[in-house]
């Protein structure tokens, strides 16, 4: 099937996908905006400013992930996607977050660690998280075409 196809698929979602899709990026944002500062609120910090793709980063994995949970309505969890997908989230997560402020990186790397080797590393994070979320996105769309589902009586078409 051609990349672009690929999003055709979209095309034929109800509105029950497109509810998922639109709750699971709003919650996405929610959870990875909050705790990382990068949506400023009282209850979290940040010891450094987030960087200028932070909130970029964020709504693009938000986005990615919505449409990624949209995928998974009507359809069993396919295992290798889901952890694709999930594994593309923590990278975000760790991306956009604020470098000192992490535990496990200040515990295994001190503060001048985490300012001189995961700061620069965190751009590289954010790039893979997106591209395990669009890669784990493109396999979920890449047989819905082939393969339709049954209907509501349980006939499945014919192509």
């Amino acid at each position: 099937m051609k990349p672009v196809k690929r999003f055709l698929v979209l095309r034929t979602w109800t509105v029950t996908h497109w509810t998922t899709a639109i709750l699971g990026a709003v919650s996405t944002f929610l959870l990875l905006g909050l705790p990382t500062d990068v949506i400023d609120n009282p209850v979290f910090g940040r010891a450094i400013d987030e960087t200028p793709w932070s909130m970029p980063v964020l709504v693009a994995t938000s986005v990615l992930a919505g449409l990624l949970l949209g995928t998974y309505v009507g359809v069993p969890f396919a295992r290798g996607s889901a952890r694709t997908g999930s594994l593309g989230g923590l990278f975000a997560f760790f991306a956009i977050g604020c470098p000192v402020c992490n535990k496990l990186v200040l515990i295994a790397l001190g503060t001048t660690g985490a300012m001189n080797y995961f700061a620069p590393v965190q751009p590289y994070l954010a790039v893979a998280g997106l591209a395990l979320l669009m890669w784990a996105f493109v396999r979920r769309t890449g047989g819905a075409e082939s393969c339709p589902l049954p209907d509501a009586s349980g006939v499945t078409p014919h192509r």
